[in-house]
């Protein structure tokens, strides 16, 4: 019980969280790649269920979608399929917004678009955020959750997956503002770890990764379709475009 109250109180903080820009660290880089890496998909759709799903909704999202990732019915049945009866169902989840929103204050927000919902100029993408926002937590006992981010400061949401990455505290200094030298600020300069997790900080690097590809899939599952159409129509309009001169050129080779 304790366990789903703090995921709820971290669900319902997080769509606030996503609009902190200001203030916050500079986004580490998402890689990419993982986007079109099958397996990674694979486990981060994995931890999305296990982690997410139990207050967060995707509700533009079905599981039986999860089949373009390379899992069969089966597999989703046996290892995802927690909070519906069918692997054609969206995925839901079994709190009421009712209870939630007298409960807690809010509903939790739905996470199918959560990777694509938010950029800014200079800072990064969607992705580039969440992979930040998930790898920056750190103990902060003035907060009343007991937790704090980098990536937004004075966050309201706990830390969910603070058992796989461990508990750390953030190393602050204060120094000379460089625009004005008569105040200072609070500058970040490293984390010291407090408890282990149950991954190392590059398992855990690696797995908030999967979860944040998966993130970013989901928002567009056919974005891999998309793009291989978009080249082969490339392809084609610069073959046409060659047959298009050379027959201009015939037509008019004999007008003077």
């Amino acid at each position: 019980m304790k366990k789903l109250i703090l995921s709820l109180l971290a669900s319902l903080m997080l769509a606030s969280g996503a609009q902190a820009a200001g203030g916050g660290v500079a986004w580490d880089k998402f890689p990419t790649e993982r986007v079109t890496d099958v397996a990674a998909l694979q486990r981060g759709a994995k931890l999305f269920v296990n982690y997410c799903l139990n207050c967060h909704a995707a509700a533009f999202m079905r599981y039986n979608r999860m089949r373009d990732i390379g899992l069969t019915d089966e597999q989703i049945k046996d290892n995802l399929l927690f909070a519906a009866d069918k692997v054609g169902d969206t995925m839901k989840v079994s709190l009421d917004p009712k209870d939630a929103k007298e409960w807690f204050g809010g509903v939790p927000p739905d996470l199918t678009l959560i990777a694509r919902s938010r950029s800014a100029p200079g800072q990064g993408t969607g992705a580039d955020y969440v992979y930040t926002y998930l790898r920056t937590y750190y103990r902060d006992d003035t907060k009343a959750t007991g937790w704090n981010n980098l990536a937004f400061p004075s966050v309201g949401m706990p830390h969910a997956m603070w058992e796989l990455q461990g508990q750390q505290r953030a190393v602050f200094a204060e120094e000379k503002d460089p625009h004005d030298a008569t105040k200072t600020v609070h500058v970040f300069k490293n984390f010291e770890p407090i408890t282990a997790g149950t991954m190392s900080a590059t398992e855990y690097n690696e797995a908030v990764a999967d979860l944040v590809a998966f993130l970013q899939w989901m928002g567009e599952p056919n974005q891999g379709g998309r793009v291989r159409l978009g080249v082969w129509v490339l392809l084609f309009l610069a073959v046409f475009t060659v047959i298009a001169w050379r027959l201009n050129a015939a037509f008019w080779k004999d007008v003077k």
